[in-house]
C-alpha cells in the first residue's frame, strides 16, 4: 500500500467515525438510550483518531513534511470531516506522491538516524503494521485509563 492510499484510507477511516460518533451522541441526548452508543462509537473513534495521528506522522516522515505539516496534519482530524478535504488538498499538492522510501538516496537527510530507522520500518512493514497498533494500543489504553474528555457526562 501506497504512502498515499494509506493516508487517504485512513482520512477516510476518521470521517466515518466521526459520523458514528455524532449519531451515537444523537442517541444519547435527543433519544436519550443511555450511554452505551457513545462508549461503543467513542471506543472506535478514539482508536482510529490515534490510527491517524500515527498514520500522518509516519507518510509525513517519508514525504520529508516539515515539523508543521505533521501537527497540522495531527490537527485537522479535531474538526470533523476535515481531513477528507486536507487528503484531498494534500494530494492536489503532490505531497502524498511516491512510494515508500526503503533505500538510502543522496537527500541529505537519510544520513540523519531517524531516517536510517524510518526506512528500516519501511522495509518490514509487517513488524511496523504490529508495532504501531500496540504503540496506538498502548496510548488508547491509557486514555482510558484517564478518562473521557472533560471528565464524562
Amino acid at each position: 500500500m501506497s504512502p498515499s492510499a494509506l493516508f487517504r484510507t485512513v482520512a477516510r477511516a476518521e470521517a466515518v467515525t466521526w459520523t458514528l460518533l455524532l449519531i451515537a451522541m444523537f442517541l444519547k441526548y435527543v433519544v436519550k438510550v443511555g450511554d452505551w452508543p457513545v462508549s461503543i462509537a467513542g471506543f472506535v473513534h478514539g482508536f482510529v483518531f490515534l490510527s491517524y495521528v500515527a498514520t500522518g506522522v509516519l507518510v509525513g516522515i517519508n514525504q520529508r513534511w516539515s515539523k508543521r505539516s505533521i501537527v497540522l496534519t495531527a490537527a485537522t482530524s479535531v474538526v470533523p470531516y476535515l481531513t477528507i478535504p486536507y487528503e484531498r488538498r494534500l494530494t492536489k499538492l503532490g505531497r502524498l506522491e511516491g512510494q515508500w522510501r526503503t533505500t538510502k538516496s543522496d537527500h541529505p537527510d537519510d544520513a540523519k538516524r531517524i531516517d536510517t530507522l524510518f526506512r528500516w520500518m519501511v522495509g518490514r512493514p509487517l513488524l511496523t503494521a504490529v508495532s504501531a497498533v500496540v504503540i496506538v494500543g498502548l496510548v488508547f489504553t491509557a486514555m482510558l485509563i484517564m478518562g473521557p474528555p472533560g471528565g464524562g457526562a
